[in-house]
């Protein structure tokens, strides 16, 4: 049984995240657990999974502590010492839903989703009568905002009527960030701000199309300094500059690394980070006096604990779009992120803080290639890619990732989930080294085929 992808389980209500999928589930974890913290965001199919998961867990033997409708970070926060089990699809479509596992504030690796599979693959029953759980209701929100706002004042400068513009989308960003941002200080102005979970503002995943609304107000306010999108689940963070552009994403990440290595006492912080992240990113990192760690995409928090098991110190962690801020909590967290960024801006200004960053030209590319033929096909570019790049660095730890000497790079990867290899490049010619790097692809898959 193979339940979970990079992120949890996540699908449609109707064929794959059923209610008879959330009990087993929620029985697998109330059978490990004393205590489960439940959560859902804004999905119309919420309550009814959220009901499953909690009958499941009960009749696992676990008592249930039910926290209602909160963004995947306050449900993080809020299994610190106990089991968590966050409802969401995050950016997906309405007609998705998913389960996020949580345990003592960190997603459940590896190792512990496999046990998860085995006990729901086991089908095993209810415990006896007498082994039920009981249920209660709580509400972490208020613990939560006030601990973002308390952690965020270590950076940056105060807000002092900073005006920010924050496009919740009708989803969980909703419930924390414009009142965290309040508590700090700044002129919030809120954009789709009702939770509703048909997403009748935007769609959930926010993207430069999505957050139209978002670009344009910004872009015709003259106060504003900045803009913040959210996804459904409020674990994504984008930030849109004061012209009510995107700024890339790996800038973001790139600026809030550099300022976390320089502020820790470490005598090497390691910002964790993955594959498809840009150079923009060790090019600021080695100016603070940091290294990067590179881990496979969804497993920040196995990277965060390998570190740490080296006895290294790890200063940030994130993939593009999703921040894992380790000084506050073990979780994604854009509440969070919002927070910080909003006073590194009222430190600096945006502008200030992308000037050292690098941006040179991006791309990602979707190559055709059957499921059959992609272990085949990345074998093969495992040398083929270097003999076409000579003067590249080479790892192939997670796909094949060239670097090359002017600060260049290309990582080809297999995607997870639907039949491509994908190719992401990063080039003041870059759709010179698409092109070439392509070609090698596709001869590859040809091949492998």
């Amino acid at each position: 049984m193979d339940l979970f992808g990079t992120a949890g389980i996540r699908g449609s209500v109707e064929t794959d995240v059923t209610p008879e999928l959330a009990v087993a589930v929620g029985r697998a974890v109330g059978r490990e657990a004393d205590e489960v913290v439940v959560g859902r965001d804004g999905r119309t199919t919420g309550p009814g999974l959220a009901a499953a998961v909690e009958a499941g867990a009960l009749s696992g033997g676990a008592a249930v502590r039910r926290v209602g409708v909160v963004p995947t970070p306050a449900l993080a926060f809020a299994s610190r010492g106990r089991r968590g089990v966050m409802l969401t699809a995050s950016h997906n479509p309405p007609g998705d839903n998913g389960i996020k596992l949580f345990v003592d504030g960190v997603e459940y690796d590896r190792a512990a989703e496999r046990d998860v599979e085995r006990r729901v693959e086991a089908d095993e029953g209810p415990v006896p009568w007498d082994g039920w759980g009981d249920r209660r209701t709580s509400s972490p929100l208020p613990d939560y905002c006030a601990a973002v706002a308390e952690y965020a004042r270590a950076f940056g400068a105060p807000l002092d009527g900073l005006r920010v513009v924050v496009d919740c989308g009708n989803g969980m960003g909703a419930r924390a960030t414009p009142a965290v941002l309040r508590k700090l200080g700044a002129s919030v102005v809120s954009l789709h701000a009702n939770v509703d979970g048909h997403f009748p503002g935007r769609g959930s995943k926010p993207t430069p199309d999505s957050l139209a609304d978002l670009r344009g107000f910004v872009a015709d306010d003259p106060d504003a300094a900045l803009g913040i999108g959210h996804d459904g689940d409020a674990d994504r963070i984008v930030i849109v500059d004061g012209d009510g552009e995107v700024v890339h994403e790996d800038t973001v990440l790139a600026v809030i690394a550099e300022r976390y290595v320089r502020a820790s006492d470490a005598a090497d912080p390691v910002v964790v980070t993955t594959p498809n992240a840009s150079g923009r990113i060790d090019e600021r990192i080695a100016a603070a006096g940091g290294r990067v760690e590179r881990v496979a995409l969804g497993s920040l928090h196995e990277g965060v604990a390998d570190v740490r098991a080296s006895g290294e110190t790890v200063a940030f962690a994130a993939e593009p779009w999703k921040h894992l801020h380790p000084r506050f909590g073990g979780w994604i967290d854009g509440v969070a992120s919002a927070a910080v960024i909003a006073r590194f801006v009222a430190a600096e200004g945006l502008p200030t803080l992308r000037a050292p960053v690098t941006e040179r030209p991006y791309r990602k590319v979707s190559v055709p290639c059957p499921d059959g033929a992609k272990a085949g096909a990345m074998e093969r570019l495992r040398t083929a890619l270097p003999e076409a790049f000579p003067e590249a660095s080479v790892d192939t730890d997670h796909g094949v990732r060239l670097d090359r000497p002017d600060g260049s790079w290309l990582l080809v990867r297999p995607s997870g989930t639907e039949p491509y290899v994908r190719l992401y490049a990063e080039s003041e010619t870059v759709e010179n080294l698409v092109a070439e790097a392509r070609a090698v692809v596709e001869s590859a898959v040809e091949r492998a085929s």
